[in-house]
């Protein structure tokens, strides 16, 4: 499969070189995934690169992603290479107030980015411009027993309203709307993203993660209401702080639950677990406020050029290579990444949930796309925000002090 991957995209570039202007020199890359799959899909797209630029030397450097996280500063400011892997939103931020990350939006221009790249473009723009290009991404959703809810006469909700309904049916049928597992907190975290995005909005979300908004905040405090909703009803799976999110997957498969919100990854498993196609399905996490426009959680990897770079016109060639339909579409296939396509032109496997994702990411949310909370929010506050919203998962009425507890953090952090 991997073979026939390069081959693709060997061809690919093969006939691209016949049309590209002549690139020569160095181009040094720091890749942050040693993982097979997208270790195999970043390959791919380099020695595809490499035959329809003959003439440029690829280096690559492939770290641990932790590791990555570590050394990236250093590197950036001391032995700057031509491209390097990171994460958009506020990840990205602090890298570029710094003057380290390279302006690219003339790339976009140029190759149409714009309309191409529609979904993904919000996160990637700072002062109105753009600081790096996607190339991959997964959708986040709520995967339903489909079979659970066709016995209970239950439809996917398309509001707020609805979801609690369903919810209300699940709970009076003897069973759990929702199984979760918070002992690693980050999983509450998704739960906080899509009910803040849903009663607020994007923009607000963004902000708030950002330090530019009050926890104890009327907005916030909407959020954390219609969560309580979800709490007095007893919709999740009880003691929840006692489990991974893989140890929580049980509850779907049993039946004792009828849905996860949760990324796409989770499907492997599942599927694993004997939920096939028949029994298991997916839904956008509905509307909540009236007009607010549905952004999603669709956590994406990025690639950069370092303002000290030494060849930024092989690296803005390469940025227009990874990222253009045709190698987006082999670069995020089954035998490589196996995720979704940043490029609306793109197609993805024939995979229900993959297409499912697609759709939804490319076509139908609008709203944005936000990088999750662990990822939209610094490490500290992160880790400072999601003990709290777990904590309130537990304790809803310590609300008060929770939120107190986060303004006082996010006053010493962003600063």
């Amino acid at each position: 499969m991997k073979f026939a991957l390069k081959s693709s995209l060997l061809s690919i570039a093969l006939s691209a070189a016949m049309s590209t202007a002549a690139l020569a020199g160095d181009l040094v890359i720091n890749f942050d995934d040693p993982n097979p799959g997208p270790k195999a899909g970043f390959e791919a797209a380099v020695e595809a690169f490499k035959a329809a630029n003959p003439d440029v030397n690829v280096i690559v450097n492939i770290n641990d992603r932790e590791a990555h996280k570590t050394a990236i500063r250093n590197f950036l400011s001391a032995d700057a290479p031509d491209i390097t892997s990171w994460y958009p939103g506020n990840r990205m931020a602090p890298f570029v107030e710094a003057g380290l990350f390279e302006d690219v939006s003339d790339v976009w221009e140029a190759n149409g980015f714009s309309d191409s790249l529609a979904a993904i473009k919000p996160t990637m723009t700072i002062d109105g411009k753009q600081w790096g290009v996607p190339y991959t991404y997964y959708q986040w959703g709520v995967y339903y027993r489909k079979d659970i809810y066709e016995e209970l006469g239950l439809k996917e909700p398309a509001s707020w309203a609805e979801e609690k309904a369903n919810c209300q049916a699940i709970l009076d049928a003897g069973k759990k709307c929702y199984t979760i597992g918070t002992k690693f907190l980050w999983t509450a975290g998704g739960w906080f993203d899509y009910l803040n995005m849903r009663t607020n909005g994007y923009d607000f979300h963004a902000s708030l993660l950002g330090g530019n908004e009050k926890w104890d905040s009327p907005e916030v405090r909407a959020t954390f209401a219609n969560w309580k909703e979800l709490l007095d009803m007893g919709a999740f799976v009880d003691n929840h702080t006692s489990y991974s999110w893989q140890e929580s997957l049980p509850f779907i498969v049993s039946g004792e639950a009828a849905a996860i919100l949760k990324g796409n990854f989770a499907v492997p498993p599942l599927r694993e677990a004997g939920l096939d196609d028949s029994k298991l399905d997916f839904y956008q996490f509905p509307a909540i406020t009236d007009g607010i426009e549905l952004a999603e959680d669709a956590p994406t990897d990025t690639f950069h050029i370092p303002s000290g770079a030494s060849n930024k016109e092989n690296a803005k060639a390469f940025l227009k290579f990874v990222t253009s339909a045709e190698n987006q579409t082999l670069i995020n296939a089954g035998d490589a990444l196996g995720q979704l396509p940043v490029n609306a032109n793109s197609s993805v496997d024939d995979d229900k949930f993959l297409k499912e994702g697609f759709e939804m990411l490319s076509s139908n949310s609008p709203g944005g796309v936000a990088q999750f909370f662990d990822r939209d929010a610094p490490a500290e506050m992160a880790k400072v925000g999601m003990e709290g919203l777990q904590e309130f998962m537990v304790k809803p009425d310590n609300l008060d002090a929770i939120l107190a507890r986060l303004d006082k953090a996010a006053e010493r952090i962003y600063k």
